[in-house]
């Protein structure tokens, strides 16, 4: 007999080789319905794998992530069996879960086309219906590679050669005739699959991501646990299609990018700047007003500097170097770099400049804690299909800064920058926020005992500010751990802005210090951090956050003065006049159209405010004001309208200053 311990702390006992299943329906037969796979003592595994002495067990239902994880793992399986069932030509190669669903590559010579996914969809619920059960086989490498290769998986064949050690056995799991190589674990048949799956797009991949070798055509899908949550998720897409930040900033004339011009990099037009600046200029009355020192340091620094800090160990694939040499030649010949001429690079962060700085002039124990901020320009070498309108870049500025602190001031100083990021955050409409704290990775600068202590410092930080964390392990930058800060927007999608980093390294790479008390040298902590992260992302989630239309302190126009008639084109030139005196954003609209033509052009422009003058408001000296979303219209004199407009565009830090 074995014993198996349950998550309510009780421990029954199974006749030897009993199965999760077996415990499950030991339990109800309703928990036995539901069960997809088990947590045997924290590794998940199949469900009908026989147990191996006593162990713990924790039964893993659709309700749970691991369970969804598994129906999409599963969706993949499926559909690469629909597809060589309706396809014999096509070879599978690799078929991972990603966020909301899953892909499998294929190998074809015939290109597949959406208009298929009707006919592959069909199958996949076929073999849903056959209800094949899934199988896990134990093979050897050799005997792998041979029958992989005997059935034209040369693709397979070539995973099991370079990926597995020699004489290391393999998983393989069968689903009827069909069967694949994968390390599982696999829900119990395909009928446990739910159909709440969809075909969703096609595109090109390289052989195991290589631009030399083969290109494969990916197939992306996604997997529910029911037709509710699809129909959810579908609906959500749908939004997010229509919020797509490159479709409303070509709409509404806010931006533009260039692949040919200048690839990664964003040409900003005047209305998406206005918004830029808007944004920048409320950063830095939040920072001037936090104690913060606002710097301005170099693009270009030379290797040495980065070799120091660790980063171009680290780092510097992702940076773009620069030779320092000038080039010679006529026009037309071919430039060669020197072979002894310097290097430098373009900052693809800001951390090692902030430390120069700290560096210049004798600091003491009473000059701490020095926050140093910087709206800094950063560049990383992104590839090419990367790049996601201004939400991925390779130039991209950052809301960035760095706290030199004492190690008593460490939790402070954190407190301080928390209560910091959920102020600025609610200013701009997010109150759902999630913590998520990184710990050492793998590879990594500095001793266990400095990460002890930094790990320490931030867990105390954050439980101080009374902010509920998940640890997230061996996700922390190289040289410390940090806390991430994820925004939750309109149609529930997640997006981390803010981070805090806590860093014992680079102080001590780049030679910072301070004079103690009792006279000695110490190394100050640094505490790398960024509320909204990069400022081109943060407007881009933004912009689909409001879809376009953003409250009106952000909105680059804020009014319009739209004529009705030409008689009134006067007053309207007047009153825009004076709305601008009084600090506000105007355009006017003297066209020979129609006003309700007017109205609804603005309205899709997403102007918050129109304000329709005819002959009437001209000798009355009032405003019709129309607000973007509202069908009725409010009168109101001129000179209300330049106070009352102008209290309520100012931004929600001016707000508060002008309330008290």
């Amino acid at each position: 007999m074995i014993k198996v311990s349950l998550p309510d702390g009780s421990v029954r006992e199974y006749e030897d080789g009993a199965s999760p299943f077996d415990v499950a329906k030991s339990i109800s037969n309703s928990l036995a319905k539901k069960a997809l796979a088990a947590r045997v003592d924290g590794e998940l595994r199949d469900l009908m794998r026989p147990l191996e002495g006593d162990v713990s067990i924790e039964i893993v239902t659709a309700n749970d992530a691991d369970g969804l994880e598994l129906i999409r793992h599963d969706a993949a399986h499926v559909l690469a069996q629909a597809v060589q069932e309706l396809y014999p030509d096509a070879q599978v190669t690799i078929g991972p879960v990603i966020d909301d669903g899953f892909y499998y590559d294929f190998a074809r010579e015939e290109p597949f086309s959406t208009e298929d996914f009707e006919k592959i969809e069909r199958k996949m619920r076929e073999i849903v219906d056959a209800d094949y059960p899934i199988i896990r086989e134990v093979w050897a490498k050799e005997d792998a590679i041979e029958t992989f290769k005997k059935i034209g998986e040369d693709y397979k064949a070539q995973i099991i050669d370079d990926i597995i050690p020699p004489g290391e056995p393999i998983t393989v799991y069968k689903q009827g005739e069909w069967f694949d190589l994968c390390r599982g674990p696999h829900l119990p048949s395909t009928g446990k699959l739910p159909k709440a799956f969809k075909l969703m797009k096609l595109a090109g991949a390289y052989w195991r991501g290589d631009s030399k070798n083969e290109m494969l055509q990916r197939m992306y899908g996604t997997a529910w646990a029911n037709e509710k949550d699809l129909k959810a998720h579908l609906t959500r897409l749908e939004e997010a299609e229509k919020r797509d930040h490159r479709k409303l900033a070509t709409q509404l004339d806010l931006f533009h990018l260039d692949g040919l011009a200048a690839a990664g990099s964003i040409f900003w037009h005047p209305k998406g700047y206005q918004i830029w600046r808007q944004i920048e200029s409320y950063m830095r009355r939040r920072l001037d007003a936090a104690g913060y020192e606002e710097i301005k340091t170099p693009q270009l620094m030379d290797s040495v500097q980065w070799e120091k800090s660790g980063h171009w160990g680290k780092y510097r694939e992702n940076m773009f170097i620069v030779p320092d040499f000038i080039p010679e030649g006529d026009e037309g010949v071919e430039i060669s770099v020197p072979e002894d001429a310097k290097l430098m690079a373009l900052k693809p962060m800001n951390c090692p400049a902030h430390v120069e700085v700290f560096k210049q002039g004798q600091k003491s124990y009473r000059d701490l804690p020095l926050r140093l901020a910087e709206f800094g320009c950063c560049h990383r070498n992104e590839p090419h299909g990367a790049l996601h309108g201004i939400m991925r870049v390779r130039q991209f500025t950052q809301d960035d800064a760095h706290i030199f602190c004492r190690e008593d001031q460490i939790v402070e100083e954190s407190i301080k920058f928390c209560r910091l990021l959920e102020s600025v955050y609610r200013d701009f409409g997010f109150e759902d926020i999630a913590v998520k704290l990184s710990t050492r990775p793998d590879v990594r600068a500095g001793s266990d005992e400095t990460w002890d202590r930094a790990e320490k410092g931030l867990q105390e930080a954050v439980d101080a500010a009374g902010l509920p964390c998940e640890i997230m392990p061996g996700e922390g930058a190289f040289y410390g751990p940090k806390l991430e800060f994820q925004l939750t927007d309109a149609i529930g999608r997640v997006w981390q802005c803010g981070t805090l980093q806590l860093d014992y390294v680079l102080p001590e790479r780049l030679g910072a210090e301070y004079t103690a008390p009792d006279g000695s040298k110490q190394r100050p902590v640094m505490l790398h951090r960024a509320i909204l992260g990069s400022m081109e992302r943060f407007i881009g989630i933004l912009i689909e956050e409001f879809s376009g239309a953003f409250p009106l302190w952000l909105s680059p126009v804020q009014v319009v003065v739209a004529a009705i008639t030409d008689a009134a084109n006067d007053y309207a030139e007047e009153a825009a006049e004076a709305l601008r005196k009084a600090g506000l954003r105007v355009e006017t609209d003297l066209r020979n159209e129609k006003i309700n033509y007017k109205v609804r052009e603005h309205s899709v422009q997403k102007v918050p405010i129109i304000a329709v003058v005819g002959g009437r408001e001209a000798e009355d000296r009032t405003l019709a004001l129309r607000r973007l979303g509202s069908n009725g219209q409010q009168m109101i004199s001129l000179d209300d309208a330049c106070v009352d407009l102008a209290q309520e565009a100012l931004a929600p830090d001016l707000k508060v200053s002008s309330a008290e």
